[in-house]
């Protein structure tokens, strides 16, 4: 597969650049390059993020480039200093570009978060994977393209990574439960009755719920991508069947906190605690971002998590597993 001069020339078009100042495709003529599209909330592409470090600090001295595009799904996530802080907090040391417009996304004719593309000293795309996996055979591709390059001394183990917390690779075996949105647009098995749009509502929750059903409680407003609580005391509800649980969340007016606490099984979680609360289920809510709610030891089942916002003005946008 070619690269066509149109594609890496859409590198100009980026909003702005992280950890470097622009890359031009006279720079990049002649080098191995890694590009890799993600957004800062996308649970798979956090989880092949380990290595992508990994593989930018191994080979960087050997001549391979490593550049991040960031083309965000959500609508916080074209705030430049969100991706800055996000980015910083992930220690993602290379060069990122920000894609507010999807230019370099339209010209990759992308569709995936996470996205990698290798691209041969030719400017040839030589090998790509889309989603998580596949890693062993994409580093041995990149050693293949440095040692084509005349590169030599490269050693040829694979890296070892040590992931901790959203960076830990999902339990494939117990994975029941599939992403799902809570804006009215796209989200899937709500149970409590339809989502009004744009009105804020009072739901109440209902007393049982299916795996994979979730349920509002208090008074709440649908939007398109996202729902926003209006009142203190507000619950979302969801019956799922994973070991990790995460909920893309962030205060609905910057520069505030919402505090709130967990139940799993209608007990606190305990050892079942994700990294952003702790064993009794307490959490504050200051950035809009992943967090990590429930982690369960094994065995792994069917659970019903609840969380409580003790303060108002939570906008919620998706649930995802692991």
């Amino acid at each position: 597969m070619f690269l066509l001069q149109s594609e890496l020339s859409s590198l100009k078009k980026a909003n702005a650049w992280l950890n470097s100042p622009s890359l031009t495709e006279t720079e990049l003529r002649g080098k191995v390059i890694l590009i890799q599209f993600c957004t800062y909330t996308c649970i798979n592409w956090l989880r092949t993020l380990p290595y992508v470090r990994a593989w930018a600090e191994k080979y960087k001295e050997k001549g391979l480039v490593v550049i991040g595009v960031h083309t965000p799904e959500f609508s916080f996530e074209k705030n430049i200093d969100n991706v800055r802080r996000a980015i910083k907090d992930m220690k993602v040391d290379f060069p990122t570009a920000i894609d507010n417009n999807q230019d370099i996304w339209n010209a990759f004719k992308n569709q995936y978060w996470p996205a990698l593309y290798l691209i041969d000293a030719n400017g040839h795309i030589r090998h790509h994977q889309f989603g998580e996996g596949g890693y062993e055979q994409f580093e041995k591709v990149i050693q293949q393209l440095l040692i084509e390059t005349g590169i030599k001394d490269i050693d040829p183990h694979n890296v070892e990574i040590n992931a901790r917390g959203v960076e830990v690779a999902a339990d494939w075996s117990n994975l029941n439960s599939a992403e799902n949105y809570l804006g009215y647009e796209r989200t899937e098995n709500f149970a409590t009755s339809d989502l009004l749009h744009n009105k804020q509502h009072v739901y109440t929750a209902s007393a049982s719920l299916n795996v994979n059903q979730w349920a509002l409680s208090g008074n709440w407003t649908a939007q398109k991508n996202s729902i926003i609580l209006n009142n203190p005391g507000g619950r979302i509800v969801y019956r799922f069947y994973a070991r990790d649980l995460h909920l893309v969340m962030g205060p609905a007016v910057q520069g505030t906190s919402i505090r709130f606490r967990v139940l799993i099984n209608r007990k606190i979680p305990g050892r079942a605690h994700g990294i952003d609360i702790d064993e009794q289920g307490n959490g504050k809510i200051t950035d809009q971002r992943l967090y990590q709610l429930i982690r369960q030891p094994n065995p792994i089942a069917p659970c019903e998590f609840q969380i409580e916002f003790l303060d108002p003005g939570v906008e919620a946008f998706s649930f995802t597993f692991g």
